[in-house]
């Protein structure tokens, strides 16, 4: 038993660091900077797989959960659960907040483009995690869950792609027509699909606590990896945001292993 979790947790980080890499490289490397598009082909995929895997019997999906239905019971569980916020340290938010207050002042490389699409994704992950704070008996999986966020996030990022000018700003990217880039594109789906079921799997089999320290490894180890793979500038302020970040995860992971 103790081994065959092992072997899951090595599975997620694998996932992790491999998914990582991929989607850096598209983003950073050949700068494919239309992130609609490129979350809309990463959910578009990963949704397509996770259908195939249902109609193959792989995976279970509640299919009389209608998607409109099951949204709506989404945004009353918002409605229901939005004064629960998650128990963590206090000293742990404190240094996840200064970490990423001082990381965009001290950030060599800053890009107000990627700081507004981290802010929009910190918005959209919080707005999930207390949509995922329901009551134990919600009818909706893991996997349900990720189904209709796929859904939902192929519709909405198709109707943000014309506004935001990534749709007609695309024909322009350098590497469109070239195989790195299809090739790369393909994979950040097809990996950000394993991710998502490995981390599924991850959270069924572990408790809190050891789920916690599996994704805090898998961070650290991407991130040392990252300094030996990419191009990234580092200056002292830098490199202490990263390590107050570190610290706050570390005892993000204490807390849930003491509360477990």
């Amino acid at each position: 038993m103790c081994l065959g979790r092992s072997l899951v947790g090595f599975t997620y980080c694998t996932c992790y660091l491999a998914s990582y890499v991929t989607n850096k490289y598209v983003l950073s490397v050949l700068k494919f900077t239309y992130p609609t598009l490129f979350q809309g082909w990463q959910t578009f995929v990963g949704g397509l797989l996770l259908h195939v895997s249902w109609k193959l019997g792989w995976v279970e999906i509640n299919s009389s959960s209608r998607p409109l239905l099951c949204f709506s019971f989404c945004i009353m569980q918002l409605q229901r659960s939005s004064g629960a916020a998650r128990r963590v340290s206090g000293k742990s938010a404190l240094f996840l907040l200064a970490a990423a207050g001082c990381l965009p002042f001290n950030d060599a490389q800053f890009d107000p483009d990627g700081y507004f699409w981290a802010v929009i994704h910190l918005l959209c992950v919080g707005a999930y995690q207390m949509v995922r704070q329901t009551r134990k008996s919600s009818a909706l999986s893991d996997i349900d869950q990720q189904y209709l966020n796929y859904i939902f996030s192929v519709v909405l990022l198709a109707f943000a792609s014309p506004p935001t000018g990534d749709l007609s700003s695309v024909l322009d990217f350098p590497y469109l027509y070239f195989y790195q880039f299809h090739g790369s594109c393909c994979a950040s789906g097809v990996l950000g699909f394993f991710l998502m079921l490995s981390t599924v799997k991850l959270r069924s089999l572990l408790a809190p606590g050891q789920c916690a320290a599996w994704i805090f490894f898998a961070k650290v180890v991407t991130a040392a990896l990252s300094l030996l793979l990419f191009d990234m500038k580092l200056t002292r302020a830098t490199v202490g945001c990263l390590l107050l970040a570190a610290l706050g995860e570390a005892l993000l992971v204490f807390s849930e292993r003491k509360g477990s």
